[in-house]
């Protein structure tokens, strides 16, 4: 068996493992760095004398196929929303709840490996702002930790007053910066100032509202595929009962990344 052949089959295996996990097991399995796939040893003749040892072959070296490495883990991201019509008491609902006039509403999110987060917000009046980044949060810094939950809005909560209408939240992690994202949201205010690596820069500085056109332009420079959704409540097998939705990107790629559009009704 040739080392490609070697690398196409462990590929395949990975591949159909990930296929028998539901997207909240795929979400809990461990995440690890990637590690070189050992080559297969190939047969030696005992050599006649003693001699020197050989000195490695540069050029079969060279001839190994690209990106024989183990995969990272699947991506994943798990959300839940949490209402309450006290302000103080949050209970998890089910994604498809409806709010009305007085509710209070806080969205969690984890990812389950480090990364980095981006949360837009579009109002009933059309504009949308960014929530994730905010000062409330590592000064401002988008990077997130594996399994720590983070509230939107940082340091807040939605409240629905009397007018009937939807939120909507673009939400985007991604196991690199999307530069792409950044420069479209800088570019809408003024130059921002420079960032030191102890003082990370603030997204949310110095932007204007977004609008619908601006939204639609970075949906597709950062369209995620081989996605899997599930949607889970406390009739869910398992050990954990919970109302959540798990987005999980299944690729295992350094540089995955997932999109998600959620949207709040009240009425």
């Amino acid at each position: 068996m040739t080392r490609t052949s070697l690398f196409i089959t462990i590929l395949s295996a990975s591949s159909a493992f990930c296929q028998t996990l539901t997207p909240r097991e795929l979400f809990y399995k461990p995440v690890s760095s990637p590690a070189p796939i050992a080559s297969p040893k190939q047969p030696t003749k005992a050599p006649a004398t003693k001699k020197a040892a050989p000195k490695e072959n540069k050029s079969e070296v060279a001839k190994a196929p690209v990106g024989v490495a183990a995969s990272y883990a699947p991506l994943g991201l798990r959300y839940s929303l949490l209402h309450s019509t006290d302000g103080a008491n949050y209970n998890e609902v089910d994604g498809e709840t409806v709010f009305h006039s007085g509710d209070k509403l806080k969205v969690t999110v984890q990812s389950n490996d480090p990364a980095q987060l981006y949360v837009i917000a579009r109002g009933s009046s059309g504009n949308w702002n960014v929530l994730f980044p905010s000062a409330e949060v590592g000064g401002g810094d988008n990077r997130v930790t594996a399994m720590q939950s983070y509230e939107i809005p940082p340091g807040g909560r939605f409240y629905f007053d009397e007018n009937p209408g939807e939120e909507k939240l673009f939400v985007i992690l991604s196991r690199k910066p999307v530069e792409n994202l950044e420069t479209l949201i800088y570019d809408l205010g003024k130059k921002p100032k420079e960032s030191t690596p102890d003082k990370p820069l603030m997204l949310a500085q110095r932007i204007s509202p977004i609008d619908d056109a601006m939204v639609g332009r970075l949906r597709a420079g950062v369209q995620s595929r081989d996605l899997v959704f599930e949607k889970v409540d406390e009739k869910t097998a398992g050990p954990k009962k919970e109302k959540a939705v798990y987005v999980v990107n299944k690729t295992g790629a350094a540089d995955s990344r997932l999109v998600v559009d959620l949207t709040l009704r009240h009425r």
